[in-house]
């Protein structure tokens, strides 16, 4: 093989693993930023058909439905801790900041955060929800499907966090 022929070789192996290594990085970063959507019962019962559950650390978005009677404000700091429920469940979300002036209980929230022991998201962030139009698609569908049996049924003799 003639120098320059080589020297192509070497330069054209440099280019693809230049290019390789780029690539990896680069869904490497992306693969830590994303955020899954879930809904209360997706959390419990697994998302998908092959039910797979989040992991604690994990970060993900929940949307569901503030359950009345479930909104507990610590008089010391800005902490709050509400459960949000569908048709299928109840999960905690722990929130430390000044909440939507449009939450409240019985509406219908986002909360993006971390996925943390016993069912319970601590949310560094809390959408509500105040019009149908500004409702991200995925969000409405899920609790049009979601959201048939009344806050009630969560209470009464469930266990906490479980609700089905």
């Amino acid at each position: 093989m003639n120098p320059r022929r080589k020297s192509r070789l070497y330069l054209a192996l440099v280019v693809l693993i230049g290019i390789g290594l780029t690539t990896t990085l680069v869904l490497y970063a992306l693969r830590a930023n994303i955020d899954l959507f879930y809904t209360p019962g997706e959390i419990l019962q697994g998302k998908g058909p092959k039910h797979e559950k989040p992991e604690v650390g994990q970060r993900l978005r929940i949307g569901g439905m503030v359950m009345p009677g479930s909104v507990k404000r610590d008089p010391q700091s800005l902490q709050v801790t509400f459960k949000v429920y569908d048709a299928r469940g109840a999960i905690d979300v722990t929130y430390t900041g000044i909440l939507p002036d449009l939450f409240r209980e019985g509406q219908g929230v986002v909360a993006q955060g971390v996925f943390a022991e016993g069912n319970r998201v601590d949310a560094k962030e809390v959408l509500a929800k105040h019009d149908e139009k500004y409702t991200p698609p995925e969000v409405a569908e899920a609790m049009k499907e979601n959201h048939v049996r009344p806050a009630a049924a969560y209470t009464n003799g469930q266990n906490e966090g479980n609700a089905s």
